[in-house]
């Protein structure tokens, strides 16, 4: 399993936005370069900064299982590498292809409490 992460299962994202969690998505491939490195860059902002832990569930949802499943197209996303944030049952914030730590901590703070 990938460290910190909880890995997609069909109905698991409903359910988590039902309970008003705040979930980030991680459409992410394994093999591919750009994914590998978003989540470096996540795991790095996770560790310097408890309050995303403590706010935000992160949700891995694996491209080349599900990139043509409803989770994947109800919300549009249209390759891997995107990253979304869902605040109060509502896409706020989406990245693709971005690496960029500054970004993604812009995204992450869109979803503090």
């Amino acid at each position: 399993a990938e460290m910190g992460w909880t890995i997609y299962k069909p109905g698991l994202v409903k359910s988590a936005i039902a309970r008003g969690e705040t979930v980030v998505l991680g459409y992410l491939s394994s093999w591919w370069g750009t994914c590998a490195r978003q989540k470096s860059v996540l795991k790095k902002l996770r560790a310097s900064y408890p309050k995303y832990e403590k706010s935000i569930t992160f949700v891995l949802i694996d491209w080349d299982t599900f990139g043509s499943h409803t989770v994947t197209k109800s919300r549009n996303i249209s390759r891997r590498s995107t990253i979304v944030l869902i605040k109060g049952g509502k896409e706020v914030n989406r990245l693709v292809a971005q690496t960029s730590e500054q970004k993604i901590k812009a995204l992450l703070d869109t979803g503090l409490k």
